[in-house]
């Protein structure tokens, strides 16, 4: 260490020299050495850089390497991502993966063999020839089973998903898609006739109900009224002479 020691120092240096920068931290901060050319130069950290792990201890705060194999490492026994070529496993570094397990070369990880899982089949579909149900003897009819879980690159491999088989139905005759159309275009002219005529009879016997009323009042209006009849009994009523 160089003897010029300066305690005026900056970016976190608590103790510093000129030839050797930082020779201790501020609290919390990490100790680290890097080396610049043919020496190394002591810098303070808040956290340690990619391939090195921190160390507390009560005098100073360390940053020590990892394994040469680790990228970046929580202890120096304890990986947590390797470096190109090798596999993490149990926080160790493989160049090849354990039985029992397979090499992921996304994730770079050693990682159970997963094999393909579906689901049961469904039901037979109805007996088929050619997209319809009618018009024939022997047919074929399908059933189908859904994948629920995709293998991995070593794990078994998915088996069909749709089966097969053929069928035999008592044979019955397909409705001609012109004459289903033909009646149902005469089913709805018939319908909409019928409405018309409905409406037809209803607006006529609206339209006589309103004449009908018409007429009455203009026969009311016409007519002279009748005047009451007198009282003949009370005309002829005998008239009292005593006085």
């Amino acid at each position: 260490v160089h003897p010029n020691v300066s305690h005026g120092c900056q970016g976190g240096c608590a103790t510093c020299s000129d030839y050797n920068g930082c020779l201790s931290c501020k609290p919390r901060l990490f100790f680290v050495l890097e080396r610049i050319g043919m020496k190394q130069i002591g810098v303070c950290l808040s956290s340690c850089p990619s391939g090195y792990y921190g160390t507390r201890y009560p005098d100073i705060n360390k940053c020590a390497k990892c394994k040469a194999d680790c990228d970046t490492c929580f202890t120096r026994n304890f990986c947590t991502k390797c470096k190109s070529g090798f596999y993490l496993y149990s926080g160790k570094c493989l160049e090849k993966c354990p039985d029992g397990l397979e090499a992921n070369n996304h994730t770079m990880e050693c990682t159970s063999i997963v094999h393909c899982e579906t689901s049961e089949w469904s039901p037979w579909s109805p007996c088929m020839k050619k997209g319809k149900t009618c018009g024939f003897k022997r047919g074929n009819e399908e059933r189908f089973r859904e994948i629920i879980q995709h293998p991995s690159a070593r794990g078994n491999p998915c088996p069909a998903t749709i089966e097969s088989r053929k069928c035999i139905v008592q044979r019955k005759r397909c409705q001609k898609e012109g004459k289903g159309k033909k009646n149902k275009e005469e089913k709805r002219k018939k319908s909409n006739k019928d409405e018309s005529k409905e409406t037809r009879q209803e607006s006529k016997g609206r339209a006589a109900r309103r004449q009908n009323r018409e007429q009455r009042e203009n026969n009311n209006k016409t007519q002279p009224k009748k005047r009451k009849a007198p009282n003949r009994e009370q005309d002829l009523a005998p008239v009292d002479t005593a006085h």
